[in-house]
């Protein structure tokens, strides 16, 4: 042999020679054991198919399994349902299509004691798996400071004083799973893996997991493939124990390949989010559906068979950019309709934030779902108008989004393209809103809230449950301010809520379908200072007397109160464009 040859022999780029392929039924089976820690890693999406064969593997042998998992949705709920997990360790644990809120079968098996829930947040959840995956035993946050989660997660969560500073931080313990669930674009056989953003919590799990990773993916590609897309490779083969091919295994969930070619991509099925959501309410219907779509199903690709083809078309059609014009032809008529009362708070809100942020030079913006979105959206656009731009943010990790029209949903795949950078939530929550160049406003929802701002969305009475945190605390401990916007009645608005899920030092304005009301600097309670003049023939007194009685402690107001007027049918027009169907607004 020559020279060169041997040369180009030697440092020729092989394929990798370990292979783990094996069918997910295999995968479960050799390498998930009762007791277990699993972790499910959720970026955009999460391996539905993974654990739809636990479900299979386990159901009635009460596995006892610990479930960490960023946010327990749809389908997820089934584990919980069957009682394979004794503990979940999660940010939320709700609905959230068509709109957020709690579940039942969520709701009752915490209430109720039958499985053990630690709560955490978007942003600190992530950062116990990556201080594990780094190998420290903790890591320091903002976050949780002046919660009653602080509390709650006394045994791993340890306040303390900045020992280089003066203000006080808080550190969260290392969280090791015994094995992770990843669900990726595509993998060589040796479980190189590709994933595409926005990234979400990241795969910290994974490189955290004491017993490796399975892997799910699209398709199976070489490891020439792998290289040429290296850039995109986000967990080594080294980590992973098995690789299993599962076309639409994120289903109900979604899959943005962001240019990958010879794969692709499809939306999330809202249709079917809607109809598992109604499902819970009815503990016999969801009960025949696991059995129908699950139990009786041998593989994912039998489930995906029950979907049809037809819906998969369409799914992968969702995710073309301009899918939204399909949704935006197929909206319901709502142009005729006088201003409601949650329109009416929205476009306040929005009025609220565009006085507010070119005042403050704040760059930034990063809402929570439903009319939170809705008025950040709206302000939006109408700061771009006036030739200010303010970047929306999501804590799963888009930046600079421009929202479509025709689906209000903060998550909306049809809005990725939109995005001028795709990242995670480390550097959503952990920097752009809380970091050295901070210029973010906060703008949340909840389920109560008090004279001081803080705002409860995990326990409104002893043994009642709503969703838990999501990024709410994070966001009202690290943005410069926040907005909290919010339907007021006694129940809702209170001398003192019972539970602290986030602090309400940094809230600086509430706004009601009624009103204004503000922190005067220097103060920690809010007062009225505006009513919404929703009638001609409302009076300031009148006005005012109406929103006091259905305020939960003794409201200041100042002396002279703004009547602000109700929308204009521009800004009815031009808020209705993101949600047609009225799933918020109604």
């Amino acid at each position: 042999m020559k020279k060169g040859e041997m040369i180009n022999d030697i440092f020729a780029l092989p394929e990798e020679q370990e292979d783990k392929v094996m069918s997910i039924s295999d995968a479960v089976s050799r390498f998930i054991s009762p007791g277990m820690k699993i972790h499910v890693a959720v970026t955009h999406n999460c391996s539905y198919a993974a654990l739809h064969e636990i479900i299979r593997q386990f159901n009635g042998k009460n596995p006892e399994f610990t479930l960490i998992m960023r946010g327990i949705r749809d389908t997820v709920i089934c584990l919980l349902r069957l009682g394979l997990v004794r503990k979940v360790i999660t940010a939320f644990s709700g609905n959230v299509y068509p709109w957020y809120g709690p579940n039942r079968v969520a709701k009752e098996a915490y209430e109720k004691g039958g499985i053990e829930l630690e709560e955490w947040t978007i942003l600190t959840f992530p950062l116990r798996l990556m201080a594990a995956a780094m190998g420290l035993p903790f890591l320091p946050t903002r976050s949780l400071i002046g919660s009653d989660l602080a509390r709650l997660n006394g045994t791993h969560f340890h306040p303390l004083d900045d020992p280089f500073g003066s203000e006080r931080i808080g550190l969260v313990e290392a969280l090791f799973p015994d094995i992770s669930i990843v669900h990726g674009v595509a993998a060589d056989r040796a479980g190189n893996t590709i994933l595409t953003a926005p990234y979400s919590e990241s795969v910290w799990g994974a490189k955290a997991s004491k017993g490796g990773v399975i892997v799910t993916v699209e398709k199976l590609v070489s490891t020439s493939f792998i290289r040429a897309h290296s850039h995109v490779v986000k967990i080594p083969a080294y980590m992973v124990r098995a690789v299993s091919v599962e076309p639409f295994g994120a289903h109900p969930g979604g899959l943005w390949v962001q240019g990958v070619e010879g794969i692709e991509g499809y939306g999330e099925d809202y249709t079917f989010m809607s109809w598992f959501n109604d499902l819970c309410q009815d503990p016999a219907a969801l009960d025949k559906w696991i059995e129908e779509w699950i139990l009786k199903c041998p593989s994912f690709t039998s489930y995906l068979k029950k979907l049809g083809d037809d819906r998969l078309e369409e799914l992968s059609a969702a995710a073309h950019p301009d899918y939204w014009h399909k949704k935006w032809a197929e909206r319901g008529d709502n142009s005729q309709k006088k201003p409601g009362p949650t329109e009416i708070m929205v476009v306040t809100a929005a009025r609220k934030l565009m006085e507010i942020i070119p005042k403050e030079g704040y760059r930034t913006i990063l809402s929570g779902a439903g009319t939170a979105n809705l008025a950040a959206w709206t302000a939006k656009y109408g700061l771009e108008s006036a030739g200010y731009e303010a970047e929306l943010m999501v804590e799963l990790g888009y930046f600079g989004n421009s929202p479509r029209p025709g689906e209000p949903f903060l998550l909306n795949y049809g809005n990725f393209h939109t995005c001028k950078m795709m990242t995670d939530t480390l550097d959503t929550l952990g920097v752009f809103t809380c970091g050295a160049h901070n210029r973010c406003i906060g703008v949340l929802g909840g389920g109560q809230v008090d004279k001081r701002g803080n705002i409860n969305s995990s326990w409104p009475a002893q043994g009642r449950y709503l969703t838990g945190s999501g990024g709410a605390n994070d966001v009202a401990t690290g943005a410069k301010e926040t907005m909290v916007i919010m339907a007021q009645s006694r129940e809702r608005y209170l001398e003192k809520v019972p539970f602290i899920t986030a602090p309400g030092e940094k809230v600086r304005t509430l706004v009601s379908q009624w009103g204004i009301f503000e922190k005067p600097h220097g103060s920690e309670e809010f007062v009225l200072t505006a009513y919404i003049k929703d009638s001609p023939e409302l009076t300031e007194d009148s006005a005012v007397r109406r929103i006091k009685e259905n305020c939960g402690w003794e409201l200041k107001v100042v002396p002279r109160p703004e009547a602000i007027s109700p929308p204009k049918e521009e800004e009815l027009s031009f808020l209705r464009l993101f949600d047609p169907n009225g799933y918020y607004l109604r």
